[in-house]
């Protein structure tokens, strides 16, 4: 009887943790989902000084929306060559960075990025460089990539393993903006 009650136990909580593990990276994608169709204007927190992002405005808009793939043009400034590409399978989230050149072609330095090694949480993702990435680009092998959103911000973060570097804007989701035009290699 002790190793039927036993069995119960772990089989409730194995079942229990599954069903958890998947809530956490679908309430994860839900949310982003709902910020599907809107933009939203970011600030730089780190580094404060990057000569690429600082006093340029950042916008990002969460343009395409279904249920494997949310694409998100990033804005900096006039340059419209970036766009965060998450897809969802197997209970995972892989996030990837399509970068464009203005004619709409692809930069020899596209679709680098990562897969969460687990389920995270419903607020946060983790995104470690995978093996494409680590030969696109040798020294983003130490790429952790991160995203966090909740009710009023969302995050856009890197962090580079062994260095100083550290990425971070931060975008208030509270409050809308008008969407750009279409990111380079789109067509409206």
């Amino acid at each position: 009887m002790r190793y039927i009650i036993a069995f119960f136990c772990i089989s409730f909580a194995i079942n229990t943790s599954i069903g958890q593990e998947k809530n956490q990276v679908d309430q994860f994608w839900s949310s982003l989902q709902s910020l599907c169709s809107t933009s939203y204007k970011g600030i730089l927190l780190a580094p404060e000084n990057d000569a690429q992002f600082a006093g340029k405005e950042l916008i990002m808009h969460v343009r395409s929306c279904n249920d494997t793939e949310i694409k998100i043009p990033f804005f900096v400034g006039d340059d419209r060559s970036r766009t965060w590409v998450l897809s969802k399978k197997n209970n995972r989230i892989t996030l990837k960075h399509d970068h464009r050149h203005e004619d709409g072609s692809e930069d020899k330095i596209t679709m680098y990025g990562g897969t969460t090694t687990n389920v995270g949480q419903a607020e946060l993702q983790l995104f470690p460089a995978d093996a494409e990435t680590q030969t696109m680009i040798p020294a983003a092998s130490g790429n952790v990539w991160w995203i966090t959103i909740d009710k009023t911000t969302f995050t856009y973060n890197l962090r580079r393993l062994g260095t100083e570097r550290l990425f971070t804007i931060s975008f208030d989701i509270t409050q809308p903006v008008k969407n750009p035009k279409a990111p380079w290699g789109w067509k409206e």
